[in-house]
């Protein structure tokens, strides 16, 4: 019995610890996303609209996709 309660306390640790980890490391929101490469964009001298944007996405996406 205690065996057992060991490998289950070792399981949620271990769950527990995996979740806290993927948090951290998750990506960011798409909408803070956007505007960081928009930002980025400026930065460079090339002003994008929204629709741009989203095109511009969706082309590397599919780009990527294929490779």
């Amino acid at each position: 019995m205690n065996n057992n309660l060991n490998w289950l306390y070792a399981f949620l640790g271990g769950a527990i610890l995996g979740a806290g980890i993927a948090i951290l490391f998750a990506p960011e929101k798409g909408e803070d996303l956007r505007n960081r490469i928009k930002d980025m964009l400026k930065k460079k001298g090339l002003n994008c609209c929204d629709s741009e944007l989203d095109r511009l996405i969706e082309q590397l996406t599919e780009e990527s996709d294929n490779k």
